[in-house]
């Protein structure tokens, strides 16, 4: 990601990781984090096991977040960064459950350290995915979503609403980004396209979770997320 002798000389970078009883996969996450990112950042959204202990053990910064929602969660990691004396110029935003491959950050990095990109997503595209590491209503629900999308801005590369995503701290901060729960990813894409940010798609590898999703592991759940996400593209269609 860095080239020998000139770290100095690129933008730091911040992982954010919210999480929500995840201990037996947070520790992994942020072990397999490139050793040139700045800070990693546990968000801990109220779970009730020891996610915020092995997190910290593992080496990350860990925060609390008692409201339960990735929107809390996330926002709370932009705070934060915001609030250190100097904040980091980029963020990287990453699942909790091992699904994602953090070895995989520097090409999604890499288009913003060469001033190509504002905002990168970590497509889940079918032939790298493990059998099973998404479900039915997953991969119909983000379809559906990025072809709605598409209709409203035909510029849009989006074919995912994936959790693996780089965007310039300075950007994410334009966004004004507002949902508390399941609405934040296709919340940040719609106001990126909105804005006439540079978007850029990158297809990732993605693995079967470690533990029981909190979304698509829950009728409810799946359900929730899919009326919050097609609220937000709804609004920005009328």
């Amino acid at each position: 990601m860095q080239e020998e002798g000139k770290e100095n000389d690129l933008p730091q970078v911040n992982v954010i990781i919210p999480a929500f009883n995840e201990d037996q996969a947070i520790a992994k996450v942020v072990n397999e984090v490139p050793d040139e990112v700045s800070e990693v950042i546990v968000v801990d959204n109220a779970s009730t096991d020891r996610t915020s202990y092995n997190a910290k053990a593992a080496g990350a910064t860990v925060l609390k977040e008692s409201r339960p929602g990735y929107g809390h969660a996330c926002l709370k990691g932009i705070t934060y960064c915001n609030r250190k004396q100097v904040p980091p110029d980029i963020i990287v935003f990453m699942d909790g459950d091992h699904s994602d491959h953090p070895q995989e950050m520097e090409k999604l990095v890499e288009p913003i350290y060469q001033q190509k990109a504002d905002l990168v997503i970590g497509a889940r595209v079918k032939e790298l995915r493990e059998k099973g590491a998404m479900t039915f209503p997953q991969v119909f629900g983000n379809t559906l979503a990025t072809r709605l999308m598409k209709l409203i801005f035909p510029r849009s590369p989006f074919t995912d609403l994936g959790p693996f995503r780089v965007i310039k701290l300075e950007r994410l901060n334009d966004l004004d980004m507002q949902d508390k729960t399941y609405g934040w990813t296709v919340e940040m894409q719609l106001k990126a396209l909105k804005k006439n940010l540079r978007c850029e798609e990158i297809p990732v590898h993605y693995r079967n979770r470690i533990g029981v999703s909190k979304v698509s592991g829950t009728l409810k759940g799946a359900i929730f997320a899919g009326v919050k996400i097609l609220t937000w593209i709804l609004k920005y269609a009328f």
